[in-house]
């Protein structure tokens, strides 16, 4: 069956949320979700119920209410009737509660937030708009009080947002109109986070039971239609999202390295990484020649990814990495690679480093690997961690694995030396995962979860 405005079945409504709609409340937003358009502000008190008093906690309560004539036929004002509905009390309790489940109130102090929903038009929806309208509104009364610098920290755990599903004849559909949802043998409201977690589904089999595929089918169509909502959300909030969700940058990753066993290596340690990674060679700069004039690994790392970011617009992973040998002033360092000349051979460094640390004796021959990562963002962002792994250096090389100085490096509580460890062992260990590992960490506070 064709659906009114030509929606596909899994198409929500135009959305449009214009924040600072109201000129005295913390938050307003109007926002519109097809012919549906609700007020949503957000009003801060500095009380809490009774029952909060000298806790250090705060509160959030909701109102919700329809204007006489933002249905059909003019509505009679629950004012004039002297008393709540019960439908209306059931949504009031619903957005208070949806928005608490993602705000942390012990950080706001003893403030109560009052949330107001006030429907101006009604065309289905109206419950669902007024959760997703009323969180931007929330976040900008929060931030007005952070930016103050009257709360430390923003207190958002996570974006949430609600839209409507349902089986009219024979289809799954999203994004109820009026006309639709009156229609409707099945019909669900479905609030979710950003992380794709459930808040809450309400859903009532109003002229036929549902089965359970259609109940995944609509859960489906809930999280569709949920992400494009949080996603207009972002739209809408801006910088403010961005510093709590984190940024959006897709999902391609290049490592700039031209040395194959560290590309291998960092890619095997990244087996897990949700992203898409590429080499040089898969973005046509094979070979490019950087010049690493650095003092530290972490500069010599943050000079690789610069460059590479700022030539391919993608996020850029760098590694600088080395041996440190305590008995010789911690060299090679960032040397490393060159200790015995610029082009030296991985043997030729091996060689010149038993040369420097004859006649010492095994006690004094102890050495870390040192990894820094530095990650560049295409907006310029950037952060770098340092990963390291303790030891000695032998007396002879031993074992066949890995590269570099990995046949002479003891690692502390092994009794072997990299070379002689299977490369799962060393990728799990090492210098490098250790800072791929925080670089993983630090990541995922940058960009969206």
């Amino acid at each position: 069956m064709a659906r009114i405005n030509n929606r596909k079945n899994d198409e929500i409504r135009d959305i449009k949320i214009t924040r600072n709609y109201t000129k005295y409340a913390e938050g307003s937003v109007l926002i519109e979700m097809g012919e549906t358009k609700v007020i949503c502000t957000a009003s801060i008190e500095d009380k809490v119920p009774p029952f909060l008093r000298h806790t250090g906690t705060g509160w959030i309560n909701a109102e919700y209410s329809m204007l006489p004539r933002s249905t059909h036929q003019r509505k009679i004002r629950e004012a004039s009737r002297g008393k709540l509905d019960g439908r209306t009390q059931e949504i009031q309790r619903l957005i208070g509660r949806t928005i608490r489940s993602v705000v942390d109130l012990s950080k706001i102090g003893e403030r109560t937030i009052w949330v107001d929903c006030d429907v101006i038009q009604a065309d289905g929806g109206t419950r669902t708009a007024s959760i997703t309208g009323a969180f931007v509104a929330v976040v900008d009364a929060l931030n007005k009080l952070h930016k103050s610098k009257a709360i430390k920290e923003m207190p958002i755990t996570n974006f949430v947002s609600a839209i409507s599903v349902g089986i009219v004849g024979q289809e799954h559909m999203l994004d109820l109109c009026y006309e639709e949802d009156s229609n409707a043998h099945v019909d669900m409201n479905i609030i979710m986070t950003d992380k794709g977690e459930f808040v809450e589904v309400q859903g009532t089999g109003e002229e036929r039971p549902f089965s359970r595929n259609d109940l995944n089918k609509l859960l489906e169509l809930g999280e569709k239609g949920n992400k494009e909502l949080i996603k207009a959300q972002r739209a809408a909030l801006g910088e403010i999202a961005d510093e709590i969700l984190g940024m959006e940058y897709g999902n391609e990753v290049v490592i700039a390295t031209n040395n194959a066993h560290k590309l291998e290596e960092i890619g095997a340690i990244l087996e897990d990484f949700e992203y898409n990674v590429y080499s040089l060679k898969d973005v046509d700069l094979a070979g490019i020649e950087i010049v690493e004039d650095g003092k530290t690994f972490e500069h010599n790392a943050l000079i690789k990814a610069r460059t590479i970011a700022k030539k391919t617009n993608m996020i850029t992973i760098a590694d600088d990495s080395g041996l440190e040998v305590d008995a010789i002033g911690k060299k090679p360092g960032i040397y490393s690679a060159r200790f015995a000349g610029e082009n030296a051979t991985d043997e030729e460094n091996r060689q010149k480093l038993m040369k420097s640390l004859n006649n010492v004796a095994a006690s004094q021959r102890t050495a870390r690997f040192v990894s820094a990562i530095a990650v560049v963002f295409p907006d310029g962002k950037e952060f770098v961690v340092r990963g390291t792994c303790e030891g000695a250096i032998g007396f002879e090389e031993k074992g066949k694995n890995g590269f570099g100085y990995d046949p002479l490096f003891i690692v502390s509580g092994y009794n072997k030396t990299f070379a002689e460890m299977p490369s799962s062992v060393k990728n799990s260990i090492s210098h490098r995962a250790n800072a791929l590992k925080l670089m993983k960490s630090e990541f995922s506070k940058r960009v969206v979860r």
